[in-house]
């Protein structure tokens, strides 16, 4: 499992680890990337955690796409996790997110939670806030998008290998590492599925005063462009069979 904080977070990031370490179903490994220059800024709660199984791990600061770069390099097959940093996750999340998975369906990323992304009459992307939200049907699709909050199953090897681009990723799309990975996914020819049931995760008191959310939503417009430059540079990747 992977996963990324920042010092706006860390007064609630010892909670959210702490539900992820007491998951029914045990990931092999829970990493949390930090950036070099926030370490020394990480709470005695979150530091005492490691007694418990996580690793921390001081990494270059590339903001969100700290998360999953580092973990995609050194497991390529593996089935990496990735979520959010501000949210409980009840003790069997883990296994309803990964119940089912096997070699033969992975071309299916499981997700717990998605929207759908809305085209207009002529095939071309409406606005993010036109999108229909937290969508409860669990077929997969071209056009369903992952929301890193409800934690999402890869296997980086099947992603295109351009996720790793994470210079172009910045560029591109800088405070939407989710539209970078689902434009991987989908130059890879596969498609999201959201799995177990309808859920609205709760986020921390306090936690939600730093988000990328905010500043996405900030102008209005910020998701639109950022997916409208992968666009862009990628074409129209939900029409990839």
């Amino acid at each position: 499992m992977s996963l990324t904080s920042y010092p706006p977070r860390f007064a609630t990031l010892a909670s959210t680890l702490k539900s992820l370490l007491a998951q029914s179903v045990r990931a092999d490994e829970i990493v949390l990337w930090i950036a070099h220059s926030d370490h020394a800024a990480l709470p005695r709660d979150v530091l005492a955690l490691q007694e418990a199984g996580l690793r921390i791990a001081p990494c270059e600061d590339v903001r969100s796409y700290k998360k999953f770069c580092t973990s995609f390099k050194e497991h390529p097959e593996a089935y990496v996790v990735t979520t959010d940093d501000d949210a409980y996750y009840w003790p069997t999340w883990l296994a309803e997110l990964t119940a089912g998975l096997t070699r033969a369906n992975e071309r299916a990323i499981p997700c717990f939670r998605t929207h759908e992304i809305a085209l207009d009459a002529t095939g071309e992307v409406s606005p993010y806030g036109a999108w229909r939200q937290n969508t409860p049907e669990k077929k997969a699709a071209p056009t369903l998008f992952p929301t890193g909050l409800g934690g999402v199953v890869y296997v980086p090897s099947l992603l295109h290998p351009d996720v790793l681009d994470i210079d172009a990723a910045r560029r591109l799309a800088p405070s939407a590492d989710d539209m970078w990975l689902y434009v991987m996914a989908r130059r890879a020819g596969l498609q999201f599925q959201k799995v177990g049931r309808k859920v609205r995760f709760r986020n921390w008191n306090g936690s939600q005063s730093s988000a990328l959310y905010l500043e996405n939503d900030a102008q209005g417009s910020a998701n639109d462009a950022q997916f409208a430059a992968l666009i862009e540079t990628y074409g129209r990747v939900w029409e990839i069979a």
